[in-house]
């Protein structure tokens, strides 16, 4: 039998490789089997020119030239933090001896790779620094010797120290030399494939890693992407489809209940997002098929108030809901917010309150014995009518007589099989809301919750406050002073004042944030320059508020992770009573925590947290009319690349916008279970703000490929490879629905 028929996904790599190499591959890249190796797709190409040598060279012409490393050098920069790397090299291809200077601005990889008497390919601009012919960030290629030098475009891969380019197209070479149709057979139908204009599996896997040019290989990515795109339009249809053939209780309200008695008490009129999504998910409840809808919008654009209209539906149609938080914070928040909207219509079984009243209750870990007595009890008998909790609500001991709604805020916080949990609660199945405050593009939203319906609010209620941004460098010693000043400014006002910082303490590593590596390269610190001092713990600031006599009579207290539910609680009653006027957390108060009289957010240390983040606090002040300003407070200088995120965040409040670039910064997070972190993407090509038309594509194909079936029986290869590429969670959830 040849290598072509031996080879499939699952074929090991030891048996290809041998022992020793494979066993080097799977340390450096985790790979172990040659599908997931053929999946190291390049990052880019090498795309190679005419050879040129040294002596000839263009000024301001891209250029490719064969030579030779003389020499390496590494110097810190004067001007910014980090090093450049020069590197003088002699023309590899004849007896010319013209040599060329190369500078790579923290080239740690270049530092890694040219060693001096190494050969490699280099493709760049020339250009001249003080009288000399030069390479600026050249691309470049390791090279056994001169004569390996290939025409083709070199792929560049994902590489580490121990496991460079040379040696991943090395292992991919081996591996190709045995992947055939008949161990990797097409799954894609064919009338498909030609309309898309996309080449077979087998024939992408040839050109994405060994094209004859470079546009064939990104031909070849596009086949990939699209296949992505594809099996997770297939998965998300299927799931509508399943969905939408479940039964449930249709749920019509009245026209005199509890509803249209809150609504006569509102001393204000509803935004038009809030009327817009609030008939949308009416209509979704009189429907006898479960509602899936997802409720986004800004900070403080009345979402709360939307989804609370929606659960009074629920309770005139004789149904309890449920409002699922992930945070004790975030669910005192919406507990205190729902009594305080409703009033004496949330006071349901006191005296004196409205016949029509419902009653409320909370479910969190830190409630005693009674308390978590009387909120069970109230559920199982019917008698509450929404209660509001954090993961407390999943427990078994928590029933309910008949469950109607689960609202789900801020759902990426909970996993496939917690909100699984909350469904199963209820014999016929509930309706679901899921609500969130980070805004998300369209093209995210019908990727990320394609299974959802979609109600978007971009309006702000009456009242909301303009809120201005402001970067604080903080390497300027008056820029420190003046922060302080600020803030006791605030204070003097009356108003109050949130400071954030990145980590609780120096003393553990488990805080609510771990900050991020200031350099990407391998986790190194950045350049060579004077290190950036520690990040700021809460247990730092509390000290510097302290010591200084500005803040002598002010009242400051602290709040985050580690604390116990009672001083959680203790803290922010503090807060938001007016008591004290500083609050220095982490981002223990990054949604839900709503005091009107805070107008001044402090982000210390900004370049730790993402986009989404620094939106997200920021929309905490400003909310009981009063203008708002948050300062981002940094020690990186202006250049720095972290810092164009905090520009970003300064130069608009349109969170949307905001999405779009955190999307692009730090990627999608894996979309199909509970982890959010980009880094472990469960997409090895396809990007949702990149691929937004092949996204489109793939999901109008994959509709009318499912028809209303819940199954592929037509294309078992299809439906085989869908099962195969979804995750645990996925799988389970549509199995289980």
């Amino acid at each position: 039998m040849t290598p072509k028929q031996l080879f499939t996904p699952e074929t090991t790599l030891d048996s290809v490789l041998g022992t020793a190499t494979a066993r080097k591959v799977e340390t450096a890249f985790g790979y172990v089997t040659v599908g997931e190796m053929l999946a190291h797709f390049p990052r880019r190409y090498m795309e190679i020119g005419e050879l040129s040598k040294i002596s000839d060279l263009p000024v301001g012409e891209d250029v490719t030239i064969v030579a030779e490393v003389q020499s390496v050098n590494r110097r810190r920069m004067q001007s910014r933090s980090g090093f450049l790397l020069e590197v003088v090299v002699s023309d590899a291809l004849g007896p010319d001896q013209s040599t060329l200077r190369m500078t790579f601005f923290n080239g740690f990889e270049a530092k890694r790779d040219l060693q001096v008497g190494s050969t490699a390919m280099f493709s760049g601009k020339v250009t001249i620094y003080r009288n000399h012919l030069e390479l600026t960030q050249p691309d470049y290629s390791l090279l056994d010797t001169a004569a390996d030098a290939d025409p083709r475009p070199i792929p560049i891969y994902p590489a580490t120290a121990k496991f460079p380019n040379k040696k991943i197209r090395e292992v991919l070479a081996l591996v190709l030399a045995g992947v055939s149709p008949s161990g990797f057979p097409e799954f894609i139908p064919e009338a498909i494939l030609e309309t898309q204009r996309i080449p077979t599996r087998v024939l992408a896997y040839e050109n994405i890693h060994r094209p004859q040019t470079v546009g064939q290989g990104y031909a070849a990515r596009t086949r990939f992407a699209f296949e992505e795109a594809f099996l997770l339009q297939l998965a998300l249809a299927q799931r509508r489809v399943y969905r939408s053939q479940q039964p449930a209780i249709a749920r019509h309200g009245s026209s005199d209940g509890l509803l249209s008695a809150f609504d006569k008490t509102l001393p204000f009129t509803l935004t038009d997002g809030q009327i817009t999504s609030g008939m949308e998910i009416s209509a979704d409840l009189v429907r006898g098929h479960p509602m899936n809808r997802l409720l986004q919008g800004e900070v403080g654009s009345g979402k709360t108030l939307v989804a609370l209209r929606a659960m009074l539906q629920v309770i005139d149609s004789g149904g309890q809901t449920a409002l699922l938080a992930p945070t004790e914070v975030l669910a005192q928040q919406h507990y205190q917010s729902i009594r305080k909207l409703l009033g004496s219509l949330g006071a349901g079984g006191e005296l004196g309150s409205d016949p029509r009243a419902t009653r409320v209750d909370i479910l969190t870990g830190s409630l005693n014995t009674g308390q978590r007595k009387k909120a069970l009890l109230g559920a199982a008998s019917g008698e509450t009518g929404i209660l509001v909790g954090t993961h407390a609500l999943l427990a078994d001991m928590v029933s309910f007589v008949d469950l109607g709604l689960v609202v789900v805020d801020e759902q990426h916080r909970f996993g496939v099989e917690q909100r699984d949990a909350m469904r199963s609660k209820a014999e016929t199945p509930p309706h679901m809301l899921v609500m969130t405050a980070t805004p998300i593009p369209r093209t995210v939203a019908m990727t990320v919750f394609g299974d959802l319906e979609i109600s978007l609010m971009k309006s702000l209620p009456p009242g909301r406050a303009p809120i201005s941004t402001h970067l604080v460098p903080l390497q300027i010693p008056k820029m420190q002073q003046r922060l302080f000043t600020r803030i006791a400014e605030e204070t003097a006002k009356g108003h109050q004042v949130y400071i954030v910082c990145p980590r609780i303490s120096e003393k553990t590593a488990e805080d609510d944030f771990s900050p991020a590596a200031a350099d990407p390269e391998n986790g190194a610190p950045a350049g060579d320059g004077p290190p950036k001092p520690a990040s700021m713990t809460v247990e730092k600031m509390m000290e510097i508020l302290d010591s200084m006599s500005i803040f002598a009579d002010t009242e400051i207290r602290a709040l985050h992770g580690r604390m116990s539910s009672e001083e959680k609680f203790e803290a922010m009653q503090a807060f938001d009573s007016g008591k004290a006027a500083i609050l220095v957390a982490t981002t223990v108060i990054e949604v839900g925590v709503d005091v009107h009289n805070a107008t001044l957010m402090v982000i210390i240390d900004a370049e730790n947290f993402g986009i989404s983040q620094l939106h997200q606090l920021r929309g905490r002040i400003g909310r009981g009319g009063l203008p708002g300003t948050c300062l981002m407070a940094t020690w990186l200088d202006a250049d720095h690349p972290s810092v164009a995120r905090l520009q970003a965040v300064e130069s608009t409040t349109d969170g949307f916008v905001l999405a779009e670039s955190d999307l692009n910064e730090r990627r999608e997070g894996d979309i199909l279970g509970a982890s959010q972190s980009g880094s472990k993407s469960a997409l090895k090509v396809l990007r949702v703000m990149k691929d937004a038309k092949l996204i489109a594509r793939a999901r109008t194909t994959a509709e009318s490929l499912v028809a209303g079936e819940v199954s592929l029986d037509s294309y078992p290869g299809l439906q085989s490879a869908v099962e195969a590429w979804v995750d645990e969670d996925m799988q389970a959830f549509l199995e289980r629905g």
